[in-house]
């Protein structure tokens, strides 16, 4: 085996963490090197990595967002080896065996509706959107479990601001991508798919909505949303949709998977209430992915003092 130090490596070289974990085929694409901390280097010279077919890339990123925890992380295995991705199967552990040749690169993600200027962005430009002091986070993120995960992203809101919304624009759509060729699992889903979401654009605008193209140090594993997703640490996980394609302005509250599916069990905003049971469980208590007890759930999953005040005045309970 050939080992150089981290200074000396060229992005060609780099060997991505699929191929020598998993000793798969080797599918091209440029890479990404992780080169050691950046605090107190030149920010402004790392460039995110170009993405791959299943290419799972380092970031050179440590820097943490003034929204950080400081909780212990859920395991990279239990993150990545227990996931709700209907298209890839409704086992918790199917989307980690059935989303290895899911292909994100080319990808693009449209922006319009009633915006300015509507554009199509590439991932590639995507991630080069927003200041890199803005690209990581460590959430708490709970849906039937919760977890606590290094995302790596920023604010959603710099993608708003680049498209300009109209006044009249008072909620933001989402859908993700579906291929019935890639995804064939996604018949038996039991769910419409294209999967979609929705936020009020106040939601959306907030600073801990969050666009997330990596995790763990690394870009997303396919699994997990690659290539990129939204992250929204205040509500239940599947409003935090997946592989993004389309995300539109719009004027009247949009579709969401969930809510169109069972709308007394799953409500349009989603919140993170320990005061609102789930018709068949309770909501009060959760439990962390890797642990065996339980412990109390927080509201707004211990974000109201960012967030509580998007619903001031609202009914809690009748807009669940």
């Amino acid at each position: 085996m050939l080992i150089k130090r981290g200074e000396k490596i060229r992005l060609s070289e780099v060997t991505p963490q699929w191929l020598y974990v998993n000793r798969r085929q080797f599918l091209t694409g440029a890479l990404g090197v992780a080169a050691g901390a950046l605090v107190g280097r030149a920010l402004k010279e790392v460039a995110w990595p170009a993405r791959s077919v299943q290419a799972e890339s380092k970031l050179n990123i440590t820097l943490k967002s003034p929204f950080s925890t400081n909780e212990q992380m859920t395991s990279f295995n239990d993150v990545t080896h227990y996931n709700n991705f209907y298209e890839f199967g409704v086992q918790k552990e199917d989307p980690a065996k059935n989303a290895q040749r899911f292909r994100t690169f080319p990808w693009s993600v449209k922006v319009g509706g009633l915006v300015e200027k509507p554009r199509t962005f590439s991932v590639e430009e995507l991630q080069q959107l927003a200041p890199l002091e803005e690209r990581i986070y460590r959430h708490r993120c709970v849906e039937a479990w919760s977890m606590v995960v290094p995302w790596i992203g920023y604010s959603f809101n710099a993608v708003l601001k680049e498209v300009v919304p109209k006044p009249e624009a008072k909620f933001v759509a989402f859908e993700s991508y579906y291929d019935p060729g890639q995804m064939p699992l996604g018949r038996y889903a039991g769910i419409t798919l294209p999967y979609a979401e929705g936020l009020r654009l106040d939601e959306a605008m907030h600073p801990l909505a969050l666009l997330c193209f990596g995790m763990y140090g690394q870009t997303l594993p396919n699994q997990d949303g690659a290539p990129v997703r939204m992250v929204l640490p205040w509500k239940y996980g599947f409003k935090s949709i997946k592989s993004l394609v389309k995300i539109e302005l719009v004027k009247k509250q949009p579709p969401a998977t969930w809510n169109l599916t069972n709308s007394s069990e799953y409500g349009f905003y989603s919140n993170v209430n320990p005061n609102v049971d789930h018709p068949r469980w309770s909501q009060a208590k959760e439990r962390r992915l890797g642990e065996f007890l339980r412990r109390p759930t927080l509201m707004f999953n211990g974000y109201a003092d960012q967030v509580a005040s998007l619903y001031a005045g609202m009914d809690l309970r009748k807009n669940f």
